[in-house]
């Protein structure tokens, strides 16, 4: 389990992102670079958060044909990020062009792969009636996640509540990250299946990742070490 809670970074610009990592000079952290930031900044982004010893997952769940895909991630594995998603919708082929692609474009570590299952701002109702997907959410997560350890991924992007039945037929090893995460006094805003850090640790998340429970703060510092103690709060899970 990784003990450090990720970061989202959900802003436009450089400017508003170094702002908000003011207050941690003295913390290495990890952060999530999304597609808002990332996109409108490109590699620049990415290269001031290296400077400032930062890990980083670089969100950006690519989903294409898989010798597009193969070829993006073999640029995007020169960035040095330590990890990176594909949208295990794009299938098995897809996801395995993904880590070939991460392989050929690394020269140090390979960052580790995600598969994103379903979104955690998307209710079953919603599942059933736009993908036209008929069985249990439940059942489509644990489906995308078999096909991401079959491809060669490392872990999935899953809510809290598949983590335990992702690790039965994955493997604790399979990584399960955990966005959706929300101190218990803050609001859900746009996402359906959300959880405080210490149930994502209880249920069996690998990782967690926190936006707005932190970034939208009156005091960062104090709710960015208010998250990490209750991540950390339960040692052993029964």
């Amino acid at each position: 389990m990784e003990k450090e809670p990720i970061i989202a970074l959900d802003f436009p610009t450089w400017e508003e992102t170094e702002r908000f990592l003011q207050p941690f000079s003295a913390e290495s952290l990890y952060v999530k670079v999304g597609m808002e930031l990332y996109l409108q900044n490109g590699p620049f982004i990415i290269e001031k958060l290296k400077k400032m010893n930062h890990r980083i997952f670089l969100d950006l769940k690519l989903h294409d044909i898989p010798n597009t895909v193969q070829q993006a991630m073999k640029g995007l594995a020169g960035l040095g990020v330590d990890m990176i998603n594909v949208h295990a919708a794009g299938g098995q082929k897809m996801v395995s062009a993904a880590r070939e692609g991460l392989e050929q474009g690394t020269t140090g570590k390979r960052p580790l792969l995600l598969g994103v299952t379903q979104l955690t701002s998307t209710s079953e109702e919603q599942m059933h009636n736009e993908q036209l997907i008929a069985v249990s959410l439940k059942e489509s997560v644990l489906h995308y996640a078999k096909l991401t350890k079959a491809a060669g991924g490392d872990g999935v992007v899953c809510s809290v509540y598949e983590a335990a039945a992702i690790s039965e037929v994955c493997g604790t090893d399979f990584l399960k990250v955990t966005p959706g995460i929300r101190l218990k006094e803050d609001d859900a805003n746009d996402q359906k299946r959300v959880a405080d850090p210490m149930l994502a640790k209880k249920l069996g998340s690998s990782m967690i990742v926190v936006g707005r429970s932190i970034t939208k703060a009156g005091s960062l510092l104090e709710a960015y070490q208010k998250v990490k103690q209750q991540w950390g709060e339960i040692e052993h899970v029964k």
